[in-house]
């Protein structure tokens, strides 16, 4: 069977991470909004995809999205974002590669994220424990 192009670009994306993205997140509850409910989105490739004109990242990045199918609707609601800022912060995640026309993430910002829920939540416990005794 042969591998899909749309994917193999992508890979290539994801294989070259910059860590960096993290500071962008890190710095706005709105963009770490809109990454967490990306990825709760149903993502998915078009069936039939257009030409990609090029191969290299300027071409290749746009071409990726052009061909990925999700509800914008459906991404303002889950992320609770205003409608007025959210194209704004979308495209600045997609330009910093912070999403994946797949419906993943940075895995950067993932271990970022992921970090900073289990630090909240070892408060938590620990102000619960502390209050029951």
């Amino acid at each position: 069977m042969r591998r899909s192009a749309w994917l193999d670009k992508l890979n290539g994306f994801k294989d070259n991470e910059r860590p960096e993205v993290v500071l962008l997140v890190a710095g706005s509850s709105q963009l770490t909004r809109i990454v967490v409910a990306w990825t709760n989105m149903d993502v998915s490739r078009a069936r039939r995809l257009t030409k990609c004109n090029g191969s290299d990242e300027e071409n290749v990045w746009p071409w990726l999205w052009e061909n990925a199918r999700y509800s914008t609707k459906d991404l303002i609601s889950k992320s609770g974002v205003a409608e007025a800022t959210f194209e704004n912060e979308m495209n600045a995640l997609i330009g910093n590669r912070v999403l994946y026309p797949d419906g993943t993430i940075n895995a950067f910002v993932h271990r970022y994220l992921r970090a900073k829920v289990l630090k909240l939540l070892d408060v938590k416990r620990t102000r619960s424990a502390s209050e029951s005794t």
